[in-house]
């Protein structure tokens, strides 16, 4: 409790975004063919460990029902930052993960598409991706470091939930940052609408003046004749 008064949090904010945090990450299901790409934006904090734990399966028209996809199907993974920078582009087999570390916060595009190692398409060309993604502390396998450094139960639960507080900090901080990037937005847009403002009413003068001195100048000729 020490550690989470240090972070300046509440108890019923820490056990809320405790709670959050428990279901972490997400699971998608995407159909494509070969060579069709799809993309998907995943908000990500600034130096959060991303997982992505995926199976593909080869859709079989004897069967009627997708399969196992076979050795000769590679999925393509592209990550951008929200800076349009490259954080990931890599080829994979058919089942496996792949994990890439934000660098900076904000939305990130996640881009996969399939394709054939042979020259023949794959029957009508369909196929399904199975993807599970995992950030944060969700990455981490503590029945594995109970057993590597030999942890009791206890001290394995204090660690996970030091690292849980840890992410809530990075997700706090996140959050701040996306507050500051509206206000920022904000505060431009009003003072473009103020300046539109302005120069709209400078026109109406400029106008206005413009119609007297056309007005007078009509009057005055009207006079001389």
């Amino acid at each position: 409790m020490a550690r989470a008064r240090g972070l300046g949090l509440s108890l019923p904010l820490l056990l809320g975004q405790l709670l959050a945090l428990m279901g972490g990450g997400g699971a998608l299901y995407l159909e494509v063919r070969e060579l069709e790409e799809k993309c998907f934006i995943q908000e990500i904090p600034d130096g959060t460990v991303v997982i992505g734990n995926y199976k593909t399966e080869l859709y079989d028209p004897a069967m009627e029902k997708y399969q196992p996809s076979p050795q000769w199907i590679n999925l393509f993974v592209f990550v951008k930052d929200p800076e349009n920078k490259n954080l990931l582009a890599r080829q994979y087999g058919p089942q496996g993960s792949f994990t890439f570390t934000s660098q900076s916060p904000g939305e990130h595009q996640i881009c996969l598409h399939l394709e054939s190692i042979r020259f023949s398409l794959f029957y009508d060309g369909k196929l399904a991706i199975h993807l599970d993604m995992k950030l944060g502390e969700h990455t981490n396998d503590y029945a594995e470091f109970a057993a590597k450094d030999k942890l009791t139960q206890l001290r394995l639960r204090v660690q996970q939930l030091v690292e849980q507080v840890e992410q809530i900090q990075k997700e706090q901080e996140y959050q701040r940052w996306r507050e500051e990037r509206f206000r920022q937005t904000s505060e431009s847009t009003n003072r473009r609408v103020l300046w539109w403002s302005i120069l709209q009413t400078l026109i109406l003068v400029a106008t206005g003046i413009w119609q007297m001195q056309h007005l007078k100048s009509f009057f005055k000729a009207k006079k001389l004749v």
